[in-house]
């Protein structure tokens, strides 16, 4: 049997995507996870996402959809985690092409479905930001999502949404979503982890790190992003929600706005008329910004002295964990040197390490 799977975001949700295939599903069947080529600049430092004509060794399935092997390279200066996925995971990775809009990915998924015959669609959220109105102010990135909403609703096929760990990825508020939410299909466990606990070793998504932690009992509350945004790590964190599809379109303005949308720069634009903002153009203007920064080597005595202070003052604050991206944006490093980062701490300090994430402790040891 072979099961569909998109993943709304992108990133992290392709990682969430296929441990929740396994918890929900088993080992029995193949799922093909459809998802986007956009990582963080730190992996790939081309603002927005990566089309077929970014990669060489893509393997097509349909004539709009291409599956992304793990022989498959991008074409530098992009980067790209799908291949070093594919080659840890069986599934198949297919792209999301999101450059012919909303249209274009709708098509991607007709061809999908007429090729593969799937049992059953899933559209998997981490966090919850798919169901945001799109005037929130917390909300930092609505694009992604908005245009596979609005892509699955279109679709000649019964498609259900999924949020697993509402609210970790910093934009929507638990209390905000909670009343949206159909049933409890699953709460995560810590054996429900371990098919993807090498990848998070490496991959840099703060929300399916987050999940996969609170799945292994961690509780408290972690700071993400370069904006430090403080993200409760609670009981309701590994759970996994079913969420009426047709209600997440009612809400989601921006995903009715692009319905029809053929291009890329027309959901952008859409984007900044009805949020405010492009992710998008955040993403020009940081990786402007990033181009000019000289390149550094860390300095261990330096750095851990900086995490010391850091720690000092995230305690203060009442944070107990923290992500390593996080750490690295408040030290003033180049995101390149996130892995250095992270593989000084944890060698240094392992008893902060609770995998994924980095434990503040309640004092210095």
């Amino acid at each position: 049997m072979t099961r569909l799977i998109v993943a709304a975001g992108g990133g992290g949700d392709a990682v969430a995507a296929a441990m929740i295939h396994a918890a929900l599903y088993g080992d029995e069947d193949q799922a093909v996870i459809l998802t986007y080529a956009w990582d963080r600049l730190l992996i790939d430092p081309v603002p927005g996402p990566r089309g077929p004509d970014n990669f060489t060794g893509l393997q097509p399935l349909t004539p709009a959809a291409w599956a992304v092997p793990a022989e498959a390279r991008p074409i530098a200066p992009a980067g790209s985690t799908l291949p070093r996925l594919a080659a840890e995971f069986r599934h198949t990775f297919a792209l999301i092409d999101p450059r012919y809009g909303v249209e274009g990915v709708t098509r991607q998924l007709e061809e999908l479905v007429d090729h593969l015959s799937p049992v059953s669609i899933d559209l998997l959220d981490v966090g919850g930001d798919i169901l945001a109105r799109g005037d929130e102010p917390t909300l930092k990135s609505p694009l992604a999502d908005a245009l596979t909403l609005a892509a699955c609703c279109q679709v000649n096929a019964p498609v259900r949404l999924l949020v697993a760990g509402a609210g970790l990825d910093g934009e929507l508020p638990l209390e905000e979503l909670r009343g949206i939410f159909g049933p409890l299909l699953h709460t995560l466990t810590a054996k429900d982890v371990e098919p993807i606990g090498s990848v998070l070793e490496w991959h840099p998504s703060e929300a399916t790190g987050m999940l996969a932690a609170t799945a292994r009992g961690v509780r408290g509350t972690c700071e993400m992003r370069d904006a430090g945004l403080p993200v409760p790590l609670t009981a309701e964190g590994p759970t996994v929600h079913e969420v009426d599809l047709d209600e997440a379109l009612t809400r989601n303005q921006l995903a009715r706005a692009i319905l029809a949308t053929a291009t890329l720069d027309e959901v952008e634009a859409h984007s900044r008329e009805i949020c405010g903002y492009s992710e998008i153009d955040y993403e020009r203007n940081k990786a402007a910004w990033l181009k000019d920064q000289p390149p550094v080597q860390l300095d261990s005595d330096a750095v851990l002295a900086q995490v010391d202070q850091f720690e000092a003052e995230a305690r203060d604050r009442g944070v107990t964990h923290t992500t390593f991206r996080r750490i690295t944006e408040a030290l003033n490093l180049n995101g390149s040197l996130r892995e250095d980062l992270r593989q000084l701490l944890i060698n240094s300090r392992p008893k902060h390490y609770d995998a994924p994430l980095w434990r503040i402790t309640a004092t210095t040891e």
